[in-house]
């Protein structure tokens, strides 16, 4: 499942539009807002994609610590969990305090 960060309606992974809002999910939903923000914080070195233990084999692939610019996008494409991908992003920082 995936969550628009416009209006906070819950779709399946495979859904590009937002039904309530029609907000496009590949640049609003809440993943991708998240990772756009680690991508534009320069305290965050890396995106560290995170996955269950129990996760598909797809999600497993991906699992790893990337450059900003290089991380895959969620929902992991060919996730096979019926629930939806629960794969998450998780940032690697240079320093916590100011």
């Amino acid at each position: 499942m995936q969550t628009c960060s416009r209006c906070n309606t819950n779709v399946s992974d495979t859904t590009l539009i937002c039904p309530n809002c029609q907000a496009d999910l590949r640049v609003f939903s809440t993943t991708a807002v998240a990772l756009k923000k680690f991508q534009e914080n320069p305290r965050v070195l890396m995106v560290n994609l995170v996955v269950a233990e129990d996760a598909c084999t797809a999600c497993q692939a991906v699992q790893g610590t990337y450059p900003k610019d290089q991380v895959p996008t969620l929902p992991v494409e060919g996730c096979s969990n019926p629930d939806g991908c629960h794969c998450f992003y998780q940032p690697v920082l240079d320093e916590i305090y100011p």
